[in-house]
């Protein structure tokens, strides 16, 4: 599992990244609203732990943007504001779970695994569409209007990764870390060079794009209709 730690006390976030990785979760941090919002876009987590109370973001307005963005990863928010208005308040923003501080961190772990165990049930899906693209994750078959597309290894985990988000910007970030499990920027046109031979094989003799480049954001799998 993979979180992050949206939390402005260092010396709290020092101790909670530490623990969890401890229960061997890997945890990121960003100690402001604004540094975790850009990292819950670029990124694919889990989970989110976001403290309410933040420097240049507050933590409901991340929590509202992410979700506004078509981000739904779970996310529970941690704040000394614990009363249930409060608490009403931040899941109508948007949040998963509330837990209010002071907190017990096993009670903090039990919470996290149950709101990644809820985010893993969509995975269940064993065939992703697009349009009259499909894509079965068990038999690695993919079809477009009935007719069968072959796709090398890294060609079909591009397509399911762009599939699973369909109607998303996907960034190249995400696709390095997502596709190739690289934690940096190689600074190469493999995603280019894939994307180009992706395009081809699932666009070729048909007459409407699935695939499309945001310029200066990334890719979307989409269907106009």
């Amino acid at each position: 599992m993979k979180i992050l730690v949206i939390e402005d006390d260092l010396e709290a976030a020092a101790y909670m990244t530490k623990a969890f990785r401890e229960a061997g979760i890997v945890a990121d941090h960003a100690s402001d609203g604004e540094s975790g919002l850009f990292m819950g876009v670029e990124n694919a987590y889990d989970v989110m732990v976001i403290d309410r109370m933040l420097p240049r973001r507050d933590g409901l307005s991340v929590i509202s943007e992410l979700r506004r963005r078509g981000i739904e990863t779970p996310v529970l928010i941690l704040s000394a504001l614990g009363q249930v208005d409060d608490r009403v308040t931040g899941l109508r923003a948007g949040g998963d779970d509330y837990l209010p501080k002071p907190y017990a961190f096993s009670e903090l772990l039990a919470r996290i695994e149950v709101l990644g165990r809820r985010k893993g049930k969509p995975e269940q899906d064993m065939v992703y569409r697009v349009g009259d693209l499909e894509l079965d994750r068990l038999s690695h078959d993919v079809r477009r209007a009935g007719k069968e597309i072959l796709l090398q290894p890294r060609e079909f985990r591009l397509l399911e990764y762009l599939m699973k988000n369909a109607g998303q910007v996907v960034t190249r970030t995400m696709l390095l870390e997502n596709v190739w499990d690289y934690h940096f920027d190689p600074q190469t046109n493999v995603i280019d060079v894939h994307v180009s031979r992706l395009r081809s094989k699932i666009e070729k003799d048909f007459d409407k794009p699935l695939l499309k480049t945001i310029r200066g954001a990334g890719y979307m799998m989409k269907d106009e209709g």
